[in-house]
């Protein structure tokens, strides 16, 4: 229970630095689609997608990390701000590719 609201704490706030915060133009379109904390709430996997170059959004939010832990220090009370960790979802394009698939599979059939 705690893990979850700490987890939705962590991805609202880091939302709000990313997005309005961070003036870092090679972040482009980005947005933070999750975030997963550990049982111990050591770190906090954060997943976002970008419509931009996603290996450079990745790379400028690992050198951004302790900027963002610092904020986070500022604005959530916690014992002590979790390690993060960023990962790209890819879970749209993932769908995307699965729905082209159903189709294919539609017109096969129709015909």
């Amino acid at each position: 229970m705690r893990k979850e609201r700490v987890a939705s704490v962590l991805e609202r706030e880091i939302s709000n630095i990313v997005t309005q915060e961070i003036g870092d133009p090679r972040l482009g379109f980005i947005t933070i689609t999750n975030v997963v904390v550990s049982s111990d709430l050591k770190v906090a996997t954060v997943f976002f997608s970008s419509l931009d170059n996603k290996a450079e959004t990745y790379k400028t939010l690992i050198r951004a990390k302790g900027y963002i832990r610092s904020i986070l220090a500022h604005r959530v009370s916690l014992r002590s701000i979790p390690d993060l960790v960023f990962e790209i979802d890819d879970s749209y394009e993932h769908g995307k590719k699965i729905d082209e698939l159903f189709k294919t599979i539609s017109t096969d059939n129709k015909e």
